[in-house]
């Protein structure tokens, strides 16, 4: 398909909808074009659009991002510059890590039969359970991102399991004759949509206002990052290929770091002068 359409239309929904509009579009849809049971030639590309437009509608900052931005905020290269004129409070800043080690055959997006199976309650790799028996464990959630080993009783039997980097809560894994269904403990920063990763941090007004170099966490390692002067609060900072692991077409998501900025509550004499003196020059 030469022209990419308005995600909107693709799901066929007013800007208006809701969560439960999407899902509903999306469900109708997705089973319609899934190339298993559609042969028609343009099957497998309506299908990887539909997925791809429900993969940005349904996440709320993905959507805020799209209804600013449109395509390019998801775009390598093609998000907005650092003080996009466009309104305040929700920015992507795009800070490259080198070479991208992405695949891009999804078009940046995630693998969209990964997306129907998780949605319809299949999970990749598993294939229909049936009456299979099935075990619970549960992970830590850098063991998940990093990948580790576990024993697991099976069949009245203890197993060495190795738990690929990069699994999701509720995905199941099959071992042998079993299922094991996966379940991640919360992490203390880390948040996860997908195989991006959200952390928060703030900052005091002082360096939003003018600028600096902030410390930020990642599984791999704290960063430093520069904060642009003027940064405003609820700025998102895109750093690329710094989220969790991609199973299914490796290479990993990304991490959004969400600045807040602290407003101090009490202020000196000396510091209410100041910004009374810097008000009256405004």
């Amino acid at each position: 398909m030469a022209t990419k359409r308005d995600y909107y239309q693709v799901l066929g929904l007013d800007r208006k909808a809701g969560p439960d509009d999407v899902k509903k579009a999306y469900r109708r849809l997705a089973k319609k074009w899934h190339p298993d049971h559609n042969k028609s030639p343009e099957a497998a590309e309506r299908f990887r659009e539909v997925n791809a437009a429900y993969e940005v509608l349904s996440d709320a900052e993905k959507r805020a991002a799209y209804d600013r931005f449109g395509r390019r905020a998801f775009e390598p290269g093609g998000g907005p510059g650092p003080f996009d004129p466009g309104g305040p409070g929700f920015e992507y800043h795009t800070y490259g890590a080198g070479p991208q080690t992405e695949a891009f055959q999804f078009g940046g997006f995630s693998d969209p039969f990964k997306i129907f199976e998780q949605f319809f309650g299949r999970d990749v790799g598993v294939g229909r359970r049936g009456a299979r028996p099935s075990y619970e464990i549960a992970v830590d959630f850098m063991e998940a991102l990093k990948g580790t080993e576990v024993d697991v009783p099976l069949n009245g039997q203890r197993r060495r399991v190795r738990i690929p980097a990069g699994v999701e809560d509720g995905a199941r894994l099959r071992i042998g004759d079993a299922d094991l269904l996966i379940k991640i403990r919360p992490h203390e920063r880390f948040t996860r949509q997908g195989d991006d990763l959200y952390v928060t941090l703030t900052i005091p007004f002082t360096q939003a206002a003018l600028g600096g170099v902030l410390t930020v966490p990642t599984p791999d390692g704290d960063l430093q990052v520069k904060v642009h002067p003027g940064t405003q609060p609820g700025t998102l900072v895109r750093l690329r290929g710094k989220g969790a692991p991609r199973i299914s077409e490796g290479g990993h998501g990304d991490l959004y770091v969400r600045l807040q900025v602290s407003v101090p509550t009490k202020l000196s004499k000396r510091q209410k002068e100041l910004l009374e003196a810097f008000d009256q020059e405004n």
